[in-house]
């Protein structure tokens, strides 16, 4: 499967209980089919300036807002791919930007905090996040977050997904992907994150399977709730220590 590299697409995203999960699920699969990963885990770890000059900036809603991520999908495997992603939020359209790395670049990015443009897969990508970390040099790794995945696709709209995430979890220490994939739980509030990504308008029969299941857009962002609800008193505790 030939990967991609640049994304553009919406992204609603649906709290569910596992019981919502489990009976909306059972109908959708009458739809889509699950991707050949299966349930899988991703993690990610977000970067961030000293005072988190991006997360407060994106909690105000601006019309613009970006994000720099560092992912890798399974187990931490050395012998894997490792994925440097800017995601951008531009009037409620989601654009991501991604380069694949092996580990051993990987590691020269971590350590060199640039991309060598003759080595990089696509240099335009690489450009935008050397201008990134050269625009903000106190970038670097602030928060670690897990989760384990089933990812929907549909044979007639490959453009239209549909993702539950359960078990969403984090750390902010131990913070680099080598460290496995352990953490805090985020939130008790809900127990499955659905996500529903897609250009144009949703398939009739799936917005006929919201209403039956009585399923009702949400708002949730991991980076900005683990911000909010477990970094920033931490934050603030430490100022005042200091």
């Amino acid at each position: 499967m030939k990967l991609k590299h640049v994304f553009e697409r919406k992204e609603n995203k649906y709290l569910l209980s596992n019981k919502q999960f489990r009976a909306f699920k059972a109908d959708l699969e009458h739809h889509m089919s699950l991707d050949q990963f299966g349930k899988h885990t991703i993690s990610s770890v977000y970067y961030d300036t000293d005072n988190f000059k991006f997360i407060n900036h994106s909690i105000q809603k601006p019309d613009y807002k970006e994000k720099f991520r560092v992912r890798q999908y399974g187990q931490f495997n050395p012998n894997g791919q490792f994925f440097l992603e800017i995601k951008k939020k531009v009037r409620g359209i989601v654009y991501k930007r991604r380069l694949t790395l092996s580990y051993n670049d990987y590691l020269l990015f971590k350590l060199n905090r640039e991309m060598d443009l003759n080595y990089a897969s696509h240099p335009q990508i690489a450009r935008e996040i050397n201008w990134l970390f050269n625009s903000n040099p106190d970038l670097h790794p602030r928060v670690a977050i897990m989760y384990d995945r089933l990812s929907y696709f549909c044979h007639e709209q490959p453009e239209f997904r549909v993702t539950f995430d359960e078990n969403i979890r984090f750390r902010d220490t131990n913070i680099d992907l080598e460290q496995g994939t352990h953490g805090e739980r985020v939130t008790n509030h809900f127990d499955v994150l659905m996500e529903v990504k897609a250009m144009g308008a949703y398939p009739i029969w799936f917005s006929h399977l919201l209403t039956k299941h009585g399923i009702t857009k949400g708002k949730f962002s991991k980076y900005a709730y683990v911000y909010q609800h477990h970094l920033f008193n931490s934050q603030k505790e430490l100022l005042n220590v200091i």
